[in-house]
């Protein structure tokens, strides 16, 4: 890739924000996209089972039409060197005016975000999320948070959403975060994402009683327990992603609380209030 779908990140991004030898900030170059594209590989397709095309076998890259009009967020090392090499963690960032770019959004080919997209408010959608293995942490995962928050805050972004996934694609074995999530998490009916017909997996497998909430809670993904904290809901529908070996659920986030939260670390670390 040429890097033609990173012009302009100084201008949309934020100061890179550190946290001892870790920083997080927006990819600024194709070598870091490129090094954002060969985590995924490794995480995704080497370590979680996804069945790669031959394309994507023969470049080790997980890659696909979204990443050059996207924004990519990466947690950096800088012990081990700067730039590419630094690259340990990564989210992908994709904003309305990047999805018209490609046609929909990349959580389209799942579900039917009518009651999204008409939100008059401006939306973001968060997909590719992940972490070097020896970097799985909760200071990363905090750290990618406060890259998220910072972005949100710079771009006055209303809603988040994006497909999160559970490991595996047997929704038997799956039963209880899947019921659990739709009994205590479904998201509003104007908000409602649902899975797409021919892909719509019913989420609610187990009777309320059949399983104990806070255990169903606990033992969700961490990054599916953050969108929570943050107020977030879940769509209406699970879909099994067999390339992924995944089972997905739409997950959306008003970003008011994100955005106070943030305006005020902020507020603290300049003495006022005011945009990046």
């Amino acid at each position: 890739m040429d890097g033609a779908g990173l012009h302009g990140l100084a201008e949309a991004g934020f100061d890179e924000i550190r946290v001892g030898k870790l920083g997080v900030r927006l990819a600024e170059s194709a070598a870091e996209l490129d090094a954002s594209q060969a985590l995924r590989w490794q995480v995704f397709y080497e370590e979680m089972g996804a069945v790669p095309d031959a394309a994507t076998a023969s470049r080790r890259r997980d890659a696909d039409a979204y990443d050059p009009v996207a924004d990519h967020l990466l947690v950096l090392d800088h012990d081990r060197g700067e730039g590419a090499s630094a690259v340990v963690g990564t989210y992908r960032l994709i904003r309305r005016p990047a999805a018209e770019k490609v046609g929909a959004f990349y959580s389209a080919s799942e579900y039917d975000l009518s009651p999204i997209v008409r939100n008059g408010g401006v939306l973001l959608e968060l997909g590719r999320s992940c972490v070097h293995a020896a970097y799985r942490s909760r200071g990363t995962l905090q750290l990618l948070w406060q890259g998220i928050a910072a972005y949100v805050f710079r771009h006055r972004i209303e809603l988040m959403f994006g497909c999160a996934s559970l490991h595996g694609t047997d929704p038997d074995a799956l039963a209880v975060p899947l019921s659990y999530l739709r009994a205590h998490h479904l998201a509003p009916e104007p908000l409602r994402a649902r899975a797409l017909p021919n892909l719509y997996v019913d989420m609610d497998r187990l009777p309320a009683g059949a399983y104990d909430p806070k255990r169903a809670l606990a033992g969700l993904p961490p990054l599916v327990k953050g969108y929570l904290r943050l107020g977030g809901f879940v769509g209406d529908g699970a879909v099994v992603d067999r390339q992924f070996n995944t089972t997905d659920v739409c997950i959306v986030v008003k970003t008011d609380l994100v955005t106070r939260k943030y305006l005020k670390h902020y507020e603290r670390k300049v003495g006022g209030a005011g945009e990046e």
